[in-house]
């Protein structure tokens, strides 16, 4: 595993549009040494669609509680994955 420098941003009790505010605010300080991490109560499309477009490496995962767990990094030989809690559903 990457030693890699994590911005969190923990969503879920934000209004909209505030997460997205602040989630492209994050973006803009990441480099190659440093990853998004989004805690989010749903999937946020348009931050996801705009990282990719962009370029970013993107990895979401819902969990087993129905939060949504958004990773993004500019770094393309970082496996993102590897990142992201555990998957309940390849138990």
């Amino acid at each position: 595993m990457t030693n890699l420098k994590k911005i969190t941003l923990d969503a879920r009790e934000l209004e909209h549009p505030k997460p997205l505010e602040l989630a492209m605010k994050a973006l803009r300080e990441l480099n190659e040494e440093n990853y998004f991490y989004m805690l989010h109560r749903k999937n946020p499309i348009p931050l996801i669609d705009l990282a990719s477009e962009q370029n970013y490496q993107v990895v979401n995962r819902e969990d087993e509680n129905g939060d949504w767990h958004i990773l993004i990094c500019k770094a393309t030989h970082i496996d993102l994955s590897e990142f992201v809690v555990p998957d309940p559903t390849k138990e």
